[in-house]
């Protein structure tokens, strides 16, 4: 051995790959062959080729007392087993000599134990969707039935009535309710007439029953009294008049409840007849007043100052002042 190179001698300087190198060459460095080491020569490092080692077989006897697999020529592949034989490179654990024994689970819908592949359980999902759909018709029919039966009770309707029917107003009810009280009204025959007054019917024109009206109301002292009940409320009401003058005016004295009104009954000519043409002369005329709850009493009088001379028809009230 030289100073600059001293060769392949120890371990330590040993390369696996030195045939790899130019100068690994030149030492006489081979590839490895047979069941020796490779290397430098005289290599005390025997190195094995990856992919040597037989899982499942007993390997053939290498150098230093290992074993070693026998090897393919270099730049070869070492010839694989045929389908189903077992990979002489490699062995699963349970295939060495010793080695534990496994169970294999096959994954769900993958091998049927023949070894066949299988596909997705269609059958199933089948199935499934068919009950799915089964289900959804079945419970668009009841509620078809159902409904069907809910339209027939609610078409018939109930015909006793409710507590809350029953206890609310009808319309006629509601309008009694709200309409008032029709007022009193009076012909001439029922008045209460003073000395001197009577009823005839020879003027035509009245509009009285029979044609009835008052007459001799054309002297002092003369009196009509009208007696009203069932007045609801006391409030303002309006006295209508429908009376007749002979082609002139006239007024007269108004008294209610005992009270003398401020101004008279206007008894004016209205019609415009002419004068002693009484038949013509048929007109009506109103004044306002007030009444209290119940019976009140509203008397005409010829006073001193009056023009007295008409005839007197129909009398009636209506509510508030005009």
């Amino acid at each position: 051995m030289t100073p600059g190179n001293n060769g392949a001698s120890t371990p330590e300087e040993d390369d696996p790959f030195g045939y790899l190198y130019a100068d690994g060459q030149a030492n006489g460095a081979t590839p490895p062959s047979g069941g020796g080491g490779y290397g430098y020569p005289g290599s005390v490092n025997r190195v094995r080729a990856v992919g040597e080692r037989r899982y499942g077989q007993q390997a053939a006897q290498g150098s230093y007392g290992q074993q070693t697999a026998p090897t393919a020529p270099y730049g070869q592949v070492p010839q694989q087993g045929g389908h189903g034989q077992p990979n002489a490179h490699y062995g699963a654990p349970e295939t060495v000599p010793g080695g534990a024994q496994t169970a294999r689970t096959p994954m769900p819908g993958h091998g049927d134990g023949g070894g066949r592949g299988r596909g997705p359980n269609t059958k199933g999902l089948l199935i499934g969707a068919i009950a799915v759909v089964a289900a959804v018709v079945i419970g668009i029919s009841v509620a078809m039935m159902g409904g069907g039966d809910g339209d027939k009770k609610d078409d018939k309707a109930d015909p006793t009535p409710t507590t809350a029917q029953s206890a609310s107003p009808t319309d006629s009810e509601t309008k009694s309710s709200d309409t008032p009280a029709e007022l009193p009204k009076i012909d001439a025959k029922a008045l209460k007439l003073g000395d001197g007054v009577t009823t005839a019917s020879d003027v035509q024109g009245a509009k009285a029953d029979g044609g009835v009206y008052v007459t001799g109301f054309n002297h002092v002292g003369a009196t009509i009294v009208w007696s009203v009940s069932g007045i609801e409320k006391a409030g303002k009401y309006s006295l209508n008049v429908n009376y007749g003058v002979p082609g002139k005016d006239a007024d007269a004295t108004l008294t209610v409840n005992g009270t003398a009104q401020d101004r008279p009954l206007n008894l004016k000519n209205f019609a415009k007849a002419a004068e002693g043409d009484a038949q013509k002369g048929w007109t009506n005329t109103w004044a306002d007043i007030t009444l209290n709850k119940g019976t009140n009493t509203i008397q005409i009088s010829c006073a001193d100052g009056n023009q007295c001379d008409a005839n007197f028809d129909q009398f009636w009230l209506e509510s508030g002042w005009k």
